[in-house]
């Protein structure tokens, strides 16, 4: 039976690229001369450093674009609050990777209430979908794809026929 998963991941080395990128872009800047302003990646999370709150978010249009350029989804941002200190301003975006048991469980709901013949199942961080018919399947991928489906970075793979 054809099968495949629903799963939510954005690829490191591509989020590194987009953030040495952004920072190149954000050096050269003219609204950015003279100016302390920097993006860190560690682990899943982006640190950005500026002077003032309207540069971050200046900045964080420059990291959404770069994430696009990259072929990542900008939907994988967790835009946190930023921290104002005197001198410098800080923010963290976390990069969302893997389903949460909530998200997941409002998939499930979304392609149950869809009413196609299609079993779908949670299995750790993914969802596994699995039909008789392979039109099944990608009605499915385009119900999630849709307008009114989740605001979530959702990617489909092991496609097995």
């Amino acid at each position: 039976m054809p099968s495949f998963d629903i799963v939510s991941e954005f690829d490191r080395h591509e989020a590194q690229n987009a953030v040495d990128q952004a920072n190149r872009e954000v050096q050269g800047r003219f609204d950015f001369r003279g100016v302390d302003a920097s993006f860190e990646l560690s682990d899943e999370t982006v640190q950005i450093q500026a002077e003032v709150d309207f540069q971050l978010q200046q900045m964080i249009d420059v990291l959404r674009n770069k994430l696009i350029a990259r072929s990542l989804d900008p939907r994988c941002m967790d835009i946190q609050d930023p921290e104002l200190s005197g001198v410098k301003a800080r923010q963290s975006v976390k990069l969302k990777q893997g389903l949460e048991q909530k998200e997941a469980k409002d998939i499930v709901k979304r392609i149950k209430d869809s009413k196609l013949k299609v079993q779908s199942q949670i299995q750790g961080e993914k969802v596994r979908v699995t039909g008789k018919k392979r039109d099944d399947l990608q009605q499915v991928m385009a119900l999630l794809r849709g307008d009114d489906g989740p605001d979530l970075a959702l990617q489909f793979d092991n496609f097995r026929d």
